[in-house]
């Protein structure tokens, strides 16, 4: 959607300083291709030349382009790409099926659908399950018996959502994510050496502005809750085992696990394939690299402290045994 400059900078929070105030931005770009239509963002002032240099029809930078002395259109404000997002979201909104329920798709007659809510192609919606209002469900999903679903989620193609999942509000749910599956809970006979099912009878919950992406999957607790609270963010290939607990505004990139039982404190940032052992906690604010380990039943605290390697540890300490191990290396 075309928005004047005045607009955008009320949306992104900046001030403009240089250029024209009614002029239209329809889109978004990257710097080398972006139009005369588009916006821009700079977070580093090494980037604002090229950024000058382009046919981009606005820039949204930090303070240091305050002053840069251009007749290109500038605006300024403190966190640059969060001003981005947010203009963004305007001027692209997110495309929203028609209200409705296709006719190939299955809604149980004691299942309740909010209103606006759009049902697409071969979607299957079983008893007493909710979801809540402007929700929109893609091709092939399947809504659970009791589960519950929030307003103004967004739920993709082919999402499986198991009986008795609760799911918060503005929820995003990529395509091949299934949620509430059981958890991987056996155990041995030591006479026999069979695996027997521990039971599987617990629950999902997620919270609200949780957006999961592709393929991931979340089992339900065994005998209590699997927990996701507010804000939280998962990349595609995550898994998270049975009654972990995973707090609010916590971050995890592409292929981490977390084994059962596990806690993961507010605002943790977890890279690629990290790996948590069951029955761990890590604490509030930590960040664990990318193919990081946590042992089973480890404690890791330090808000802002970076972990790496397997055990993980500070990042300053396993530079140093990694040093050692250089410097032994070379002796041998």
């Amino acid at each position: 959607m075309p928005l004047s400059i005045e607009a955008l900078a009320r949306i992104a929070g900046a001030r403009v300083v240089s250029g024209d105030l009614t002029r239209s931005i329809s889109g978004v770009a990257e710097i080398a291709s972006a139009t005369d239509s588009d916006l821009v963002f700079v977070e580093r002032e090494k980037d604002l030349a090229a950024a000058l240099a382009s046919r981009a029809g606005a820039i949204i930078a930090g303070e240091f382009a305050a002053a840069c002395g251009t007749s290109k259109t500038v605006l300024v404000c403190a966190q640059p790409k969060l001003g981005f997002v947010r203009a963004a979201a305007c001027i692209c909104p997110t495309p929203r099926r028609a209200p409705g329920v296709h006719p190939t798709s299955t809604v149980h007659a004691s299942a309740m659908l909010g209103p606006e809510v759009a049902i697409g192609e071969r979607v299957s919606i079983e008893a007493g399950a909710r979801v809540g209002a402007r929700t929109q469900v893609g091709p092939g999903a399947v809504i659970g018996h009791d589960a519950h679903v929030g307003a103004d989620c967004d739920i993709k193609a082919n999402v499986v959502i198991y009986p008795g999942t609760k799911i918060g509000d503005r929820v995003i749910v990529h395509a091949g994510a299934v949620l509430g599956s059981d958890g991987f809970g056996f155990v041995r006979d030591e006479t026999t050496g069979r695996y027997e099912k521990f039971p599987q009878v617990g629950w999902l919950e997620i919270g609200a502005d949780v957006e999961i992406g592709a393929n991931v999957t979340i089992d339900r607790g065994a005998l209590g809750a699997t927990i996701v609270e507010d804000g939280t963010k998962f990349d595609n290939l995550v898994h998270i085992g049975h009654n972990v607990h995973v707090g609010r505004n916590v971050v995890m990139a592409a292929q981490a696990g977390i084994a059962g039982s596990s806690v993961i404190e507010d605002n943790v940032m977890m890279g690629g394939q990290v790996g948590i052992g069951d029955h761990a906690r890590v604490g509030e604010g930590a960040i664990l690299g990318g193919q990081s380990g946590v042992l089973s039943g480890k404690v890791l605290r330090g808000k802002r402290v970076v972990f790496w390697g397997t055990p993980a540890r500070p990042l300053r300490e396993y530079l140093k045994e990694l040093a050692a191990l250089a410097r032994l290396t070379k002796k041998s």
